[in-house]
């Protein structure tokens, strides 16, 4: 397809500061009672790119071929994530976040043409690197046929297998805020006609670090806050708004398997954490 090899290593930092507004608003978007500590997922809040509207593409991503390469597939999704928690961020923390490309790796497979791109981050404060992150971007060609919708069902899935659970419907505002939130203008978010026409999707599409985060939360309500050291997590399959989607959790030790599970039953999101 390319030789990305000029792109790898490629690196940039943005600044941000964490504030009692930014906080709150995190906080209400999960309806999560605002504390004195800073949730583990805020992180995808700061350091954000800030392209100009002018410069956005269609999909509603920043256009091609900045800190990104110019892959040249149409569909883009955060597939999965690795993150490292090393110190605990505090409000009215200044954060430098450096993101550099790690690797390029083009395949194919039975949807057709992929490529892989690998980010690494670190949340900075001072010379304290608070968190590391290693994301994985997978880019694909435009769907086949459109993304059929979730079976659904009356009856909740059945969740005897975890010991920690919760139900939330993500509503459009919920969509909304979380894109606010994250500066994230990609358009299956909140354009219902875009994402069901362009993409080939039945609904709104529910962010995948949204779900992440609503994991984060469950096993802050169960352990208290800024109690993991690590968390990985692996989307499955799209959750789409006003669908209730269940987060669960079983602990063994140290060692916590999390999953957002769909109303038929099948994970939409697998994560592993540890204290």
């Amino acid at each position: 397809m390319s030789n990305w090899a000029d792109w790898i290593g490629k690196s940039e930092t943005r600044r941000d500061v964490i504030t009692p507004g930014l906080l709150h608003r995190f906080c209400a978007t999960i309806d999560r009672p605002v504390t004195d500590d800073i949730p583990q997922g805020l992180h995808w809040c700061l350091g954000l790119p800030d392209t100009s509207t002018a410069q956005l593409a269609e999909d509603g991503h920043p256009a091609k071929g900045g800190f990104l390469p110019p892959i040249p597939l149409p569909r883009r999704m955060w597939a999965s994530s690795s993150v490292s928690f090393e110190h605990p961020l505090q409000l009215g923390d200044e954060i430098s976040r450096v993101s550099t490309v790690a690797s390029i790796e083009e395949k194919s497979g039975k949807s057709g043409d992929l490529v892989f791109v690998v980010v690494d981050y670190e949340t900075r404060v001072g010379d304290i690197v608070a968190i590391r992150e290693r994301q994985n971007i997978v880019y694909r060609e435009p769907a086949a046929a459109p993304t059929p919708a979730r079976q659904t069902s009356s009856a909740a899935p059945d969740l005897q297998d975890g010991d920690w659970q919760q139900t939330i419907v993500p509503t459009e505002p919920m969509l909304f805020r979380y894109s606010a939130l994250t500066f994230n203008s990609h358009r299956i978010h909140y354009d219902r006609p875009y994402a069901m026409q362009e993409e080939g999707y039945p609904g709104l599409v529910v962010q995948g670090p949204l779900m992440a985060t609503l994991l984060l939360n469950l096993a802050a309500r169960e352990l208290g806050a800024n109690r993991l050291s690590r968390f990985s997590f692996r989307g499955q399959a799209p959750a789409f708004a006003n669908a209730a989607i269940y987060l669960v959790g079983k602990q063994e030790d140290e060692n916590i398997a999390l999953a957002v599970i769909g109303n038929d039953g099948k994970e939409i999101m697998t994560a592993q954490a540890a204290i």
